[in-house]
């Protein structure tokens, strides 16, 4: 079956802002076709493939925006497609859109994260608060991503001891405690936290811990040693 080319939005994304993309998988031309225009009339970017092999030649879904899913398809399904996603690292917000579904699959999908589980025909408006639902959620997720990276680069340019003392002061421990658990003097420690305040671009002690949080768990366990 022929890959659909994806159709471009009617208005431009200002410079430097990548537009959003709907990405519909479905092996019903009709259904493809009608969701494209559908899409489309909405502002958003749609692309269309009749297989989840396609969408993996096209190399999109690092993409920002969401995924519209039938659930049975030749080859895999769109629940096999979410696990992989997931599994992979990549929670791609999903609507599921099918006439095939059951509960239990409802339920499976829901659980996995999808954002909607629709059953053919389904009402525009009902479809397109779905999808800017999914967009929505995809543009938090990445900001919170370009957070947690700006973090880890600048946790980067801490000393191994100043690592140590934010881990210390991430858990709530008095300048007193880290000196005596660290067999060094009080002003020492306060010269390493003001460090770590600077290098971590930290105004205050609650935004210093909130920088902490978005550490992955990993570093923030490693903090210690």
């Amino acid at each position: 079956m022929r890959l659909e080319q994806p159709l471009l939005r009617r208005s431009a994304p200002q410079r430097g802002v990548e537009t959003p993309l709907v990405i519909i998988v479905d092996d019903d031309a009709s259904v493809r076709e009608a969701l494209s225009e559908l899409i489309q009339s909405a502002g958003f970017q749609p692309a269309s493939f009749a297989s989840t092999r396609e969408l993996f030649d096209a190399n999109l879904l690092d993409n920002p925006g969401c995924l519209i899913l039938d659930v049975r398809m030749p080859g895999e399904s769109g629940l096999h497609l979410q696990r992989h996603l997931s599994e992979n690292g990549n929670p791609k917000p999903i609507i599921f859109l099918t006439g095939h579904g059951d509960i239990p699959m409802t339920v499976q999908a829901m659980k996995a994260g999808a954002v909607d589980f629709l059953t053919k025909p389904v009402r525009d408006q009902t479809l397109l608060d779905a999808v800017t639902a999914g967009i929505a959620m995809d543009a938090e997720r990445r900001a919170e991503q370009a957070i947690a990276k700006r973090n880890v680069e600048r946790l980067e340019r801490l000393t191994p001891r100043e690592r140590e003392v934010l881990h210390e002061v991430a858990r709530g421990r008095l300048n007193k405690q880290i000196a005596f658990d660290f067999g060094i003097s009080e002003v020492t420690v306060k010269l390493h936290r003001s460090n770590v305040m600077h290098k971590m671009e930290a105004a205050s002690i609650g935004e210093l811990i909130r920088a902490w949080e978005t550490l992955p768990a990993a570093m923030r366990g490693a903090g210690a040693t």
